[in-house]
């Protein structure tokens, strides 16, 4: 039992080693963002950040500090209904930005408004991916999206920023002007889009669901041709009131244009549809594939 324990805190504290390596570099691109093409393009791109961009135009202090003044009663506030852990990484996450942001030198790495749009959105939407999927966020609206996202999980994390971060660019287009107020809006729009892909994963595949009546000689070169497996089901037709076959199978987008051309080889009348699956988790994908035996793909 103490062995079995001995192992278990060493993969907890291997997993937390690896979450606050993410929550750093994940700050590092945001602030990249900030002091690479956003304030030297009075580019205000909504949040907290986006507030302390304005107010730093009046106040002698960093956009990194006055971010991190106006963060605190934020936390102060939505602690207790995140939990102390989620709390604590978050907080070290607000503190880190609100640090690097200040610390980096400010420099205009794009030279052109568009450019530092579409680039600092990519990087800041990057960075607040990898640190949702840490398991924290920088404060601010990401917290407040984030308390709203707990009470209704349904309205993506992504979609929430992009609404309370649309009402701070238009406050910050009244102080740098109509232009830099659209340019905001393309760097949320673009981060808003890289934040959501990172949350999602990008292990993507494709999901078929085929019902033919042939489905014996589509399993065979399936498991012969693509080396994969699928799940067998049985349907039955609601208009001829017959029994047929339903294959479901993921494959990867490398394998998609194989798996339809063996579909229109064996069965041409056969009844398929494809989907997208954001990440795919198990034999033959993501991390069980380098656990798994040799031919461990068939099921």
């Amino acid at each position: 039992m103490e062995k079995i324990k001995e192992i278990d805190w060493k993969k907890e504290k291997g997993q937390l080693i690896r979450e606050y390596l993410v929550i750093i570099l994940g700050t590092f691109l945001m602030a990249i963002a900030f002091k690479g093409f956003f304030l030297a393009n009075d580019i205000a791109p909504g949040g907290v950040t986006g507030i302390a961009t304005v107010l730093a135009n009046f106040l002698p202090l960093g956009v990194g500090f006055i971010s991190f003044l106006v963060n605190l009663p934020l936390f102060a506030l939505g602690w207790k209904q995140v939990g102390w852990r989620f709390a604590v990484r978050s907080f070290i996450a607000m503190v880190l930005l609100s640090l690097l942001i200040d610390m980096l030198p400010e420099k205009n790495l794009a030279g052109d408004m568009l450019l530092s749009a579409v680039f600092g959105g990519v990087l800041m939407g990057a960075g607040l991916g990898l640190i949702v999927r840490s398991g924290s966020t920088t404060g601010g609206t990401d917290l407040a999206a984030s308390l709203i996202h707990h009470f209704v999980p349904f309205i993506p994390v992504a979609l929430i920023l992009f609404a309370i971060d649309g009402l701070v660019v238009a406050v910050a287009a009244m102080s740098f002007g109509l232009q830099a107020g659209l340019f905001a809006l393309v760097t949320l729009f673009v981060s808003s889009k890289t934040m959501d892909a990172v949350i999602k994963g990008f292990n993507t595949a494709m999901q078929f669901l085929i019902i033919s009546s042939k489905e014996k000689e589509i399993i065979s070169r399936i498991h012969t041709e693509l080396d994969r497996g699928c799940t067998s089901l049985q349907a039955q037709g609601t208009y001829s009131g017959m029994k047929t076959g339903a294959l479901l199978c993921v494959v990867s987008r490398m394998e998609a244009a194989r798996l339809k051309k063996i579909l229109s080889e064996v069965d041409s009348q056969a009844f398929v549809t494809v989907c997208d699956v954001h990440e795919a988790l198990g034999e033959g994908f993501s991390y069980h594939q380098e656990k798994a035996a040799p031919g461990s793909k068939k099921k």
